[in-house]
């Protein structure tokens, strides 16, 4: 009985550590077996044990050396055996080390960490955020889903990987969305924009549904899906399509001979944005004195959070009050 259960233990273990196992017991077999047949010349079990590994590696040092018929019998069935298990232990540690880096790469490892950052599909919009973090030195952990990509080579990108559907739970799973700080979620720039908002809002409830209490960030394309997008339980949504048109308009009627708003983009990629939460010797003070405020630690307020609405350059004379949260840009 006591046997039986020590083999289903034995072939249950990870093959690595089964291989490794059979390793120590061929060795010790075999350095107590020459310790005992010639004492003189292996005087301790562990010069036996020593020279069994020794041999058996085929490494041969010549320190110890079996001298009688038997002795040398003996090293010639650990020379077969044993160094064919070490020479097979080699070879498995090696090819399960290239596997792993191989399902790494086809997004196939669950990720163990936790208070990482997960972007929810792979656009230019993605890589530049990972390039911004790469430029901060932030060392946040960042993790990838995506359905489109096949391979995505980890020693390039300094990410983790996860191929699958962003809705299901099971692959939001492998990403360890339970431990997650932040989720960004980006619109599918293959389809359409109803399409694509319909999907960003889906993948934001069944991230939701997994936790309540990571911060999620959706871009939406159409103004419409706003309201939905904060119901499914965003915290902050991005609706890039206005952003841009705003750009696009001003470029198409500007006059000056120079590009104000490719000045603002330079501008602004060396600058962060950060929430701010009033100070309690602000509560009552307007907009301009708060500006002034921040202004002398080179910080431009440029907008206050308030009962969840963003408003962005509000009245000078607008006064603060508590609960409101400040954005404000600084310099990276």
């Amino acid at each position: 009985m006591y046997l039986y259960r020590f083999w289903q233990f034995y072939f249950r273990m990870p093959t690595v550590l089964r291989l490794l196992v059979t390793v120590f017991f061929i060795m010790f077999f075999f350095g107590a077996t020459i310790h005992i047949i010639e004492p003189k010349h292996f005087p301790t079990m562990f010069d036996g044990i020593w020279w069994a590994f020794v041999t058996g590696s085929t490494v041969g040092y010549g320190d110890y050396v079996p001298l009688s018929t038997v002795g040398r019998v003996i090293a010639i069935l650990l020379i077969l055996a044993g160094g064919g298990v070490l020479t097979f232990y080699m070879a498995t540690i090696s090819a399960g080390t290239i596997k792993h880096e191989q399902e790494l790469s086809k997004g196939n490892i669950n990720y163990k960490g936790k208070n990482h950052i997960i972007f929810i599909g792979w656009n230019e919009r993605t890589k530049q955020l990972l390039e911004m973090l790469k430029k901060r030195n932030t060392h946040e952990q960042i993790v990838l889903i995506d359905k489109t990509l096949n391979n995505l080579p980890f020693q390039k990108h300094y990410l983790h990987f996860v191929h699958g559907d962003a809705t299901e739970d099971e692959i939001l799973q492998k990403a360890n969305i339970n431990q997650a700080k932040y989720v960004v979620i980006t619109s599918d720039p293959s389809k359409k924009e109803r399409q694509a908002d319909q999907n960003s809002i889906l993948t934001t409830v069944a991230i939701r549904g997994n936790n309540a209490e990571v911060y999620i960030i959706t871009e939406v394309l159409t103004k419409e899906q706003t309201t939905n997008a904060t119901r499914a339980g965003a915290d902050t949504v991005i609706r890039s399509n206005e952003f841009m048109s705003t750009l696009f308009f001003h470029e198409i009627f500007r006059n000056e001979p120079i590009k104000p708003f490719d000045i603002l983009l330079k501008v602004l990629a060396n600058q962060q944005f950060h929430q701010i939460s009033l100070k309690q010797e602000m509560i009552g003070k307007t907009f301009l004195q708060c500006s002034d405020y921040y202004l002398s630690y080179e910080q431009i307020l440029i907008g206050i959070i308030r009962e969840g609405e963003l408003m962005l350059n509000p009245p000078f004379d607008d006064k603060l009050t508590a609960g409101d949260t400040l954005i404000v840009l600084s310099r990276l």
